[in-house]
């Protein structure tokens, strides 16, 4: 993969500079030599094809080939996932890249057990956008997802309502996802799904994540970790949409 990601500031112009970690993964790493072709992201919709033009110890200049601008996908879909310990939640944020979420906001919930000071939340925080950047070059994603700062489950209650459909999660269980898209006469354009920790949700939260209109939904008969149901249901969120949007009539 010779794929790189630069911020849409950094890519006006015919000519781009590489610096710092991504400078350093193409001559370190990938061992890039002039006139080599490289795929340069910026995380808001444009793909660059480009030649690598000069190589320093510090800094990569490419020239643009070619520039392609990616539209949004049709449904857009927000991770509400409670903190998770260790790595793991660095690994929900790679694999929701992957699947296509175009948000993550990790909660503080009660059973959460890190519970992050302002300094280490700030620190996590960085570390999940890093995440992401990684995991668009992996990818090859043009759209980089909105990671936010760590939140508590009453901060994001109050937006809960602005998704088209929005679902929950939980070993409570609930319906699956199809018998809750199928009814809908309009594809819905957006629609979060909620991700409890280790241990669940407690039964307040899912009254008040349910009550704000999330969809209580089944992953099955068995006992998923949290991240595992993180990933399985943005995985089913997705193709389940991406079947309504292909089998809906031309507006």
């Amino acid at each position: 993969m010779r794929r790189f990601y630069l911020p849409p500031a950094a890519c006006q112009g015919d000519k781009l500079l590489l610096t710092d970690r991504e400078a350093h993964h193409a001559a370190h790493v990938l061992r890039l030599h002039p006139g080599d072709e490289v795929t340069v992201l910026d995380g808001a919709g444009t793909r660059l094809t480009c030649a690598v033009k000069n190589l320093s110890r510090k800094t990569i200049e490419l020239s643009v080939r070619l520039r392609q601008k990616i539209p949004r996908p049709p449904f857009e879909i927000t991770l509400l996932q409670a903190i998770v310990k260790g790595k793991t939640m660095e690994t929900i944020v790679e694999k929701a890249t992957e699947l296509g979420a175009s948000r993550v906001v990790p909660l503080i919930t009660e059973r959460v057990v890190s519970q992050l000071d302002a300094q280490r939340s700030d620190s996590k925080h960085e570390k999940w956008q890093l995440t992401a950047i990684e995991s668009i070059k992996q990818c090859g994603s043009p759209w980089l997802p909105q990671i936010d700062a760590p939140k508590r489950l009453h901060e994001i209650l109050k937006e809960a309502g602005s998704f088209d459909v929005a679902f929950v999660a939980s070993l409570r269980g609930g319906s699956h996802i199809r018998q809750w898209l199928e009814p809908l006469r309009i594809p819905p354009r957006s629609a979060c799904v909620w991700i409890g920790p280790e241990g669940d949700f407690t039964n307040p939260e899912l009254d008040a994540i349910e009550a704000s209109g999330a969809k209580p939904i089944t992953l099955g008969p068995l006992v998923l970790r949290a991240d595992t149901a993180a990933i399985a249901s943005l995985a089913v969120l997705r193709s389940e949409a991406d079947c309504l949007n292909a089998t809906a009539p031309a507006p």
